[in-house]
């Protein structure tokens, strides 16, 4: 993935800087998604809602992140396996939309499934660990006086089980959760093996507020994918 990562970053700046020329719609995304992609999964329900705080302590809402693309995941510092593996799988997610006029639309979002332990501190440590830019990324964890257990119990509401053994470790899968401007969940990308230019595609069919098909003179999907 590292070393496909410049070529990744002039094929999205291409697709941002001829928005609305390109401007595939949502609808057309979605289907060749379907047909190609097959760690992807079409979803349009309400996104579970939550109370959460971020690092510096400060109450964030669902509701509070209207007018953006979420692009979110659930994670645990101490994990020592997969969760560091999706993180980073994600900033080079970041790096590739933040390149473009994306940037102002779209936030990542991080909810750790072990509040005890996943402090401001160390949610801070994590990302910066990790080399993620804040600038449209955060990071939560439950509210003071919440339950250990309440946001594994977030994540399984948006459909994602983390099963907590008695050293701590928590036994999940891995679930990319696209969230439109109005609180929808609009995909879910599984594991780590789908194409990072797929959800950066379908994200930015959602920053175009396009949902109609309509004829363009652009290349076809097939042409775009032979990019890689």
């Amino acid at each position: 993935m590292t070393k496909r990562l410049p070529g990744l970053l002039a094929f999205v700046l291409a697709i941002a800087s001829a928005v609305p020329a390109m401007g595939h719609s949502l609808e057309e995304v979605d289907q060749n998604l379907r047909d190609q992609e097959k760690y992807f999964q079409t979803v349009d329900v309400d996104a579970p809602d939550f109370a959460l705080q971020d690092v510096n302590g400060r109450s964030i809402r669902l509701a509070d992140l209207r007018g953006k693309v979420l692009i979110l995941h659930f994670i645990y510092t101490s994990c020592g396996d997969v969760c560091p593996l999706h993180t980073d799988r994600l900033a080079q997610i970041q790096t590739m939309v933040n390149q473009t006029p994306m940037k102002s639309m779209v936030e990542f979002v991080t909810i750790t499934t072990d509040p005890k332990r996943d402090t401001g501190p160390a949610l801070r440590d994590y990302a910066e660990a990790h080399g993620v830019d804040a600038s449209n990324w955060m990071f939560l964890t439950a509210q003071a006086g919440e339950p250990e257990d309440s946001t594994r119990k977030l994540a399984a509401a948006y459909g994602l089980q983390f099963s907590q053994d008695k050293d701590g470790m928590q036994m999940h899968g891995l679930v990319t959760f696209v969230i439109d401007q109005d609180g929808r969940e609009r995909a879910r990308f599984h594991g780590l093996k789908f194409e990072p230019v797929n959800l950066v595609l379908f994200v930015n069919a959602l920053t175009n507020r396009t949902q109609k098909p309509h004829a363009h003179p652009e290349p076809g999907w097939d042409k775009i994918k032979g990019f890689f």
